[in-house]
């Protein structure tokens, strides 16, 4: 295992991992002491990309990592750590729920997750709380996908699409997919088959990638987003959630405007347009989690 740190302060904005990790955003990342969720400091967190294992905490000063690579360049990758979060805020809209969001989770970034397993966490997220949406993954994981012994201990990458698509539908509902478990087959037979693969929508106009996305079965526009955001780098995708539809209703009434193209076009520009995924992101958290660990 090699070993190393990223320090807090070439992170321009600084970081807070939990908040990161634990922000609805990623379900690929898993704490050691399997509190994801649970609003618990100090979590040693882990993921595998690439067949490389990646373990990180956050110490005083410096991101601490673990891993079988050099994995500065994915951590810098997979956390946005390059992002600039006090230029991204202060480029922003002047709005009170924004900096009230801003300000308690200062440090939240926004993930880059690998785009299959992205896709698939956001086919079995809908009406989830994050912490079901999160076990799912964990149990596919579990059940299907390949196994990395790394000192002495026993972890699983999330399937591959090959390996998802040779599940049944019925393996898959054992994993509590439900009526999801036909999306996530089907999905995975697309891509493992060549017929469709996320990262097509790449380059294109975001418009167009998100109506891309939605080629594959479970996929409407709010799942579309969220792997546009959480994955594809298009961080001005909003993704319109029942917590961003109350948000809208309380404070920005004026940005509903019936359609789900439409509205998301008018509070794209309300929360800043190139950058709208990130003031999103932290309304998210901070309506999600206010007064409580988790909600429903």
């Amino acid at each position: 295992m090699e070993r190393g740190a990223i320090p807090l302060d070439a992170c321009p904005g600084g970081l807070d991992l939990r908040s990161t990790l634990e922000s609805g955003q990623s379900y690929h990342w898993r704490r050691e002491d399997g509190r994801m969720y649970e609003n618990a400091p100090d979590g040693r967190y882990y993921t595998i990309v690439d067949g490389e294992f990646l373990r990180v905490r956050q110490a005083e000063a410096a991101l601490e990592w673990e891993a079988t690579t050099d994995a500065e360049p994915y951590l810098r990758e997979l956390l946005r750590l390059d992002d600039d979060l006090d230029a991204i805020v202060a480029n922003g809209p002047d709005d009170p729920l924004l900096r009230e969001a801003y300000a308690a989770h200062r440090g939240l970034r926004i993930v880059d997750d690998p785009a299959f397993p992205c896709l698939i966490s956001f086919i079995c997220s809908a009406q989830m709380r994050v912490s079901r949406i999160h076990g799912m993954q964990v149990t596919l994981a579990e059940r299907f996908g390949t196994t990395h012994e790394i000192e002495g201990e026993t972890y699983h990458a999330f399937p591959t699409p090959e390996q998802l698509a040779g599940a049944s539908v019925e393996e898959l509902r054992e994993c509590s997919l439900g009526y999801r478990a036909p999306y996530v087959k089907e999905t995975a037979e697309m891509v493992a088959e060549g017929e469709a693969h996320p990262e097509e929508a790449l380059g294109m106009d975001y418009e167009d990638a998100r109506e891309s996305l939605t080629r594959f079965v479970g996929v409407g526009n709010k799942v579309a987003d969220c792997v546009l955001l959480f994955s594809l780098g298009y961080l001005e995708a909003v993704p319109l959630d029942t917590w961003i539809r109350s948000a809208i209703e309380d404070h920005f009434p004026d940005c509903d405007r019936g359609s789900y193209a439409a509205t998301s076009r008018a509070i794209r520009e309300r929360l800043g347009g190139e950058y709208a995924g990130y003031a999103q992101t932290y309304v998210f958290h901070h309506l999600r989690t206010a007064g409580t660990a988790e909600a429903p």
